[in-house]
């Protein structure tokens, strides 16, 4: 039995790299919106986007990590330099001095709320504009189904921790 696995067919090509595509176009509209309305990187809003949704405006450590699929070490750079410039604190774990606490600061908020009508500007603008009500479902379904596959089998770096067991 042969381990070769068969080419794409034309339509599924098409839509590999159509994606890749309208992602790499999105992102980079994005970022330079984020920059220039709240000198924040991609992953910095993402951390405050999700910290501004979060009950307490607090996250640990390692879920911010795993729902921005970032590295860990990436994020703690990303998170200390929010900290310093005042839009997050970090303290250890309630429950576990271990872990480490993210809560976004009223400046965060701010900021976050400094950059939203720009962000949703650009979203629907190059994202949003050419579909009607049902292509936005659909699209929000299809995407929900590839995005619920790949997260049942994350990469390492975005894949939730297991304890080590104390044997």
């Amino acid at each position: 039995m042969s381990d070769e696995r068969p080419a794409l067919d034309p339509a599924e090509l098409s839509a590999y790299f159509s994606l890749i595509e309208v992602s790499s176009l999105l992102k980079h509209t994005v970022e330079q919106q984020l920059r220039e309305a709240g000198e924040l990187s991609y992953v910095q809003f993402q951390l405050l986007a999700r910290l501004g949704e979060a009950p307490e405006g607090s996250q640990r450590m390692t879920d911010l990590a795993d729902g921005v699929v970032y590295s860990r070490s990436g994020l703690t750079y990303q998170a200390q330099v929010l900290e310093q410039r005042g839009l997050v604190t970090r303290a250890p774990g309630r429950d576990d001095e271990r872990s480490v606490t993210v809560t976004i600061t009223d400046a965060g908020r701010d900021v976050l709320a400094a950059v939203f009508p720009g962000h949703i500007a650009v979203l629907r603008e190059l994202l949003l504009a050419p579909l009607t009500p049902d292509d936005v479902a659909e699209l929000d379904r299809v995407l929900g189904l590839v995005r619920d596959h790949m997260r049942s089998n994350p990469p390492r770096s975005a894949a939730p921790r297991r304890r080590r067991s104390s044997s």
